[in-house]
């Protein structure tokens, strides 16, 4: 069959496809946004209408896909890894809820935290739930693994999570399609009540959902995703879990391994798949990108006689993504030196983009306050985030979603005066809303900055759920309109923000400033577009 060349996300996005979703529902987050991206740009998923707009954040987009299954239809829910702390409340409660239609929960870690603020292992959260998690080796193993996950969890009735990483994220390779599946007909649960987790109905659902487990174990051990492979050489058996296989054959390119090996991409770990491999080796080596959850759980089934070492033991690095090398030096191989980086080569830190708003933001943020100590200003996670960088070096804390007004809230609260927040739109409506309630429920000393680009311009410029509303929302939870200022950020406004500030931060309650101003990046993409269109108005209209 005719093979197609997939980034790891495209796979997913396909498979999702593939398999008979009505809908995807996702907040943009790096590796996880071009899942949804895919679903969004693509035909056939418009000709079977398929929903596909972005949430206003992780938990909305869970609850909205779990929705979706109640009523019987497939569905899948895409997030990065810290987007998965966000839903979690959802995520764990789904577990005992169970589904109806198929619900596959997509997570992407970001092991080396290349765009994150950790690096947690969401197989944790997995365990955590006591659900099934599917960690795909490469990307066909993606796609048949989202593609057949719908069936998984209508077949064991809980929600069937799909972990991938970075690497395997953003890397492509041949991925050969099945044939679509048609999308489920509405129909809602034979028990209706299983969706009330009031007590008396959850304590049923979690005896289930414990009941279950089991069987899960069973669909691990039967599971065409984990193969035991025994080997001549009895000295050391290798357990590798997801892509942690790829790195283990590119070692073995001629799959010549004389080691025996098993190869884990479904969980919960099987009991006696890890009981036959005790059979067949001394010691045994657990390779597996992010934390040592296998490494930790084998060693409660092994006899004490054979030693695991993985990454907790540092066999492998405890922190950071595994590679080729990495897996070559725990096996014994010689070190690959490969050509040194010429000294010409230097680092380039990442900045803002010239002509951002952001930037006459911060200069003028840094003009008013400048006469104050250092530390008072609170942000969060986007663009602006490099505003704790030269040259401007105006924030102090980049924590989660949303708690850069919380901060600024619990810093006046200590005394700290004046205390500012700087956050963008999409993170304001994100997660930001529920703290400026807060600060206005206590009339905090507080100024909050909204710097609107009018995007979620960090992962790519998707549509903001802020877009025209910033105003109505600060009104709607109480701020005073006369301290809600909507400014344009540019230089010759320079005087102008500085005297706003000012007048702001003597204020003794809660202000907005909204500082508006198109993401440049995206003002450029809307050009083009319009340029293409004024070129060629009946192609781009079709």
């Amino acid at each position: 069959m005719k093979q197609n060349l997939f980034l790891g996300v495209e796979a997913i996005g396909q498979a999702a496809i593939d398999g008979g979703i009505s809908g995807v529902y996702a907040y943009p987050g790096t590796p996880s946004t071009e899942i949804t991206e895919f679903i969004q740009d693509n035909d056939q998923a418009t000709e079977k209408g398929i929903r596909s707009k972005w949430s206003a954040n992780e938990k909305t987009a869970y609850e909205a896909a779990l929705g979706m299954s109640y009523a019987g239809k497939r569905s899948m829910v895409c997030m990065k890894h810290v987007g998965l702390n966000v839903a979690a409340d959802a995520f764990m409660n789904s577990a005992i809820t169970g589904i109806n239609g198929g619900l596959v929960v997509t997570v992407a870690d970001d092991p080396s935290m290349h765009s994150s603020q950790n690096e947690q292992d969401s197989r944790y959260y997995g365990k955590f739930a006591m659900i099934p998690v599917l960690e795909p080796s490469n990307q066909q193993e993606a796609y048949d693994m989202v593609y057949h996950g719908f069936q998984l969890s209508e077949d064991l009735g809980v929600p069937v999570m799909v972990r991938i990483t970075t690497r395997l994220a953003h890397s492509r390779s041949g991925v050969v399609r099945s044939e679509e599946q048609p999308q489920n007909q509405l129909v809602l649960p034979a028990d209706p009540s299983q969706f009330i987790l009031l007590p008396s109905s959850a304590r049923k659902r979690y005896q289930s959902l414990l009941s279950k487990q089991g069987d899960f174990e069973k669909a691990a051990e039967e599971s065409n995703y984990n193969k035991l492979t025994i080997g001549s050489d009895k000295s050391l058996g290798i357990i590798a879990c997801g892509i942690a296989f790829n790195y283990l054959n590119e070692n073995f390119p001629d799959e010549s391994c004389p080691y025996t090996v098993l190869k884990l991409s479904q969980y919960p770990v099987s009991n006696a798949l890890v009981l036959e491999m005790q059979k067949h080796c001394e010691e045994v080596l657990v390779m597996e990108e992010g934390y040592p959850v296998v490494e930790e759980l084998v060693k409660g089934i092994f006899s004490k006689k054979i030693k695991v070492s993985g990454r907790l033991s540092g066999a492998l690095p405890r922190s950071g993504e595994l590679n080729a090398d990495l897996v070559a030096l725990a096996l014994g191989h010689e070190e690959k030196q490969g050509p040194s980086v010429p000294d010409l080569v230097v680092n380039r830190p990442p900045a803002l983009c010239q002509g951002c708003g952001h930037q006459d933001m911060y200069k003028a943020l840094n003009e008013a306050v400048g006469k104050y100590s250092k530390g008072r200003v609170f942000s969060d996670i986007g663009c602006y985030t490099l505003g704790a960088l030269p040259p401007y070096k105006s924030i102090y804390s980049c924590v989660d979603m949303g708690a850069s007004v919380t901060m600024a809230k619990g810093a006046a609260d200590a005394g700290l005066i004046p205390s500012l927040a700087v956050i963008g739109d999409s993170t304001f409506t994100h997660s930001g809303i529920t703290g400026l309630l807060d600060a206005v429920n206590d009339n905090s000393n507080i100024v909050v900055v909204i710097s609107d680009n009018e995007s979620v311009s960090m992962t790519g410029g998707q549509e903001s759920s802020a877009l025209g509303k910033i105003e109505a929302i600060c009104a709607g939870v109480g701020v005073l309109p006369e301290h809600i200022r909507t400014l344009t950020p540019m230089k010759k406004y320079h005087d102008m923000m500085v005297k706003t500030f000012e007048e702001e931060i003597a204020y003794e309650g809660v202000s907005v400033i909204v500082f508006r101003r198109e993401c440049i990046q995206a003002a450029a993409r809307r050009l083009r577009k319009e340029k293409k269109m004024k070129e060629n108005p009946k192609k781009m209209a079709q």
